[in-house]
């Protein structure tokens, strides 16, 4: 059984429901009919219905159990646009500025998952991850006790020894540029949570550089470097070490030359990188020469699940991530 099919039985024992606003991309489509087939959780679809029924038709994709809300014409318009007004009027939000923004299916739908009429919400196949993210920290906002929101992207390798059986998770994939120390320690902290709570697993973290244990001095080296210590003070039962350089924290025999003292190198299946240019290029590296599987980026310290999806998905890249959600949402 792959990852991800573990996932979706994860997913049907608790059924939860995920709203996807991008219902007029054909992506959402093929994904909401394989999600409904396979029955691991209920699909609110955000748009116009008679289009979305149309397009479904068109394509031979079969939603008619998916729940379709209109904005303009729902019941929930009013008492949202009013929601919103209240959430915001302190940053300077009109009310008829909140009207016009609860058309749009995003603002929608975070909005059903603020007044639990939802469990959480998939988006980023159409939209960018700031046009995902800027609602839903004005929205939801942040988890309780939760220093900074970042992501991951879960990566399943197809015959890989490496990781926990191929499947790692990469730190912060889209949303911090270039996070200090601190920052990075938080990151680092979070995915190890994550880690447990969607592989169920124990974290064996690697903070990446292109150093090794010392082996080059530079004051990008010395954040990483710091960032470890960081998360050893605060957090000091995680397995985590570094810096240290990819090949050392995830190939045994590299680890023993490089870092033969470290409990985590040549073992790692957690991946936090330096900032978010090699983060992103890490993951779409594996996705597209390793073939792996990139689920997300998934987002980890919103007050509900909410996650990114990247303009270049795929249907069953959605499928996944809804997957992760749900069962997010049954931890939560």
């Amino acid at each position: 059984m792959s990852f991800v099919e573990d996932i979706k039985n994860r997913a049907k024992q608790e059924i939860k429901t995920i709203v996807l606003p991008e219902a007029t991309d054909i992506r959402t489509l093929k994904a909401t009919d394989i999600i409904l087939k396979e029955e691991f959780c209920k699909i609110v679809l955000i748009g116009n219905k008679e289009e979305i029924l149309n397009l479904a038709k068109e394509n031979d994709l079969d939603v008619s159990k998916a729940e379709i809300v209109e904005p303009s014409t729902s019941d929930n318009y009013k008492e949202y646009a009013n929601a919103f007004y209240e959430l915001r009027k302190h940053k300077g939000m009109t009310i008829e500025k909140s009207e016009e923004l609860m058309l749009d299916p995003v603002f929608f739908g975070m909005m059903m998952v603020k007044q639990a009429k939802a469990d959480g919400l998939v988006s980023g196949a159409a939209h960018s991850t700031a046009d995902t993210l800027r609602p839903a920290l004005q929205i939801l906002k942040t988890a309780p006790g939760t220093k900074l929101v970042s992501t991951f992207v879960l990566i399943d390798v197809p015959n890989c020894e490496y990781g926990e059986n191929g499947v790692f998770l990469f730190s912060d994939c889209g949303l911090n540029q270039n996070p200090d120390s601190e920052g990075l320690s938080e990151i680092a902290i979070s995915t190890a949570k994550s880690f447990k709570q969607i592989v169920g697993k124990e974290p064996k973290i690697a903070m990446l550089s292109y150093s090794t244990m010392g082996s080059a001095k530079a004051e990008e080296v010395d954040k990483v470097r710091n960032a470890t210590e960081l998360v050893k003070e605060k957090a000091p039962e995680l397995a985590i070490d570094g810096e240290m350089q990819l090949d050392a924290a995830i190939v045994p025999s590299i680890a023993k030359s490089k870092a033969p003292e470290s409990d985590v190198a040549g073992k790692a299946n957690t991946l936090i990188f330096p900032d978010l240019q090699a983060g992103n290029i890490g993951y779409k590296l594996a996705e597209r020469l390793a073939k792996a599987e990139a689920y997300g980026p998934i987002c980890q310290g919103m007050a509900k699940p909410v996650n990114d999806l990247s303009r270049g998905c795929k249907a069953e890249d959605i499928v996944g991530v809804v997957a992760i959600t749900c069962v997010q949402a049954q931890e939560n």
